[in-house]
């Protein structure tokens, strides 16, 4: 059995760019920096960014170029595959290229929306109360302090 299945949180290095195929599926690709700091040989501390370029399909890769802009935070998951290619002097250069299947956007926002590829318990939960009457209403305009389990 082999599994290839990466997580990725970052910010975004550009804005994102979205197209669609001839079919009319919508495709979105932007790039992800990831940072880390790490000591050198002399041991000082180096910070390390680490590039991935992502690509996003249908309604994900709309919601990703509708909200997204450069430099926002964001969770990516899906699948890792490097690129190896040749620049103009002859070099060997390698690209990691992630085929998203899952988007959190991250950070501040008004927002209480997932727009991830499948809905997860968190949906069914708000959508189960707003079925059984508990919680705010629609139109009540966001949560109240009896609405935060904390």
């Amino acid at each position: 059995m082999s599994f290839n299945k990466i997580t990725v949180v970052g910010n975004l290095g550009r804005d994102p760019e979205l197209r669609y195929t001839p079919q009319g599926n919508a495709v979105c690709n932007f790039s992800i920096a990831t940072n880390e700091k790490k000591r050198d040989k002399s041991g000082e501390m180096q910070d390390v960014t680490t590039w991935f370029r992502v690509t996003l399909w249908g309604k994900q890769a709309e919601n990703a170029s509708k909200y997204l802009t450069k430099g926002s935070p964001i969770y990516i998951e899906g699948r890792l595959r490097v690129e190896e290619w040749t620049d103009r002097d002859g070099n060997n250069r390698y690209t990691l290229e992630v085929q998203g299947t899952d988007m959190q956007f991250l950070g501040g926002g008004s927002r209480n929306e997932d727009f991830s590829s499948d809905a997860g318990p968190e949906a069914d939960f708000s959508s189960s109360r707003a079925s059984s009457g508990g919680g705010a209403s629609a139109g009540s305009g966001g949560a109240t302090d009896d609405d935060i389990p904390f």
